[in-house]
């Protein structure tokens, strides 16, 4: 069975943080508030790879709520997610995801967040597609407050 899952996340940005996104540092005055490291990219993709197998949400599996995961790498939870889908014999076909921010510049960075997505993954990074936008100066992620991403993921299920 082919299935389906749409994620999408939102941070707002934050002075003195770092920002993360899919797994890259990137240097930049502000970072992404969260309880985890706030990587928005990771986010959409964790809860594209849930809702594809019915899993729920990444709310539900990482709650902010609980402190033992407070500072946690949105890779690691990646790679949790990547094992809840193992266990329902699922296996990922494709991901495509979009970054939104009015800055920094992202496009320099998407190899390497390919590269460690898949490995979170356990997939080729043929099968990862990342790209990047801005909001056009609209809105909350227009006037630089914060960054956002969605994903959508496919996966062959037994």
């Amino acid at each position: 069975m082919i299935r389906s899952g749409i994620g999408y996340d939102v941070h707002r940005l934050e002075k003195g943080r770092k920002l993360i996104l899919g797994g890259v540092e990137i240097t930049h005055s502000h970072g992404l508030e969260g309880h985890s490291d706030a990587d928005v990219l990771s986010h959409a993709i964790a809860d594209a790879l849930l809702g594809a197998v019915a899993a729920g949400d990444i709310g539900q599996h990482f709650p902010n709520t609980d402190e033992s995961i407070r500072g946690m790498s949105s890779i690691d939870i990646l790679r949790r997610v990547h094992e809840l889908l193992a266990k329902k014999k699922a296996h990922l076909t494709n991901v495509d995801a979009t970054i939104i921010a009015e800055a920094p510049k992202i496009a320099p960075h998407i190899p390497a967040m390919r590269t460690i997505i898949a490995q979170a993954i356990a997939v080729d990074e043929s099968r990862i597609g990342i790209k990047a936008t801005t909001n056009e100066r609209l809105g909350t992620i227009g006037r630089g407050e914060g960054i956002a991403a969605m994903a959508i993921a496919t996966v062959e299920q037994e």
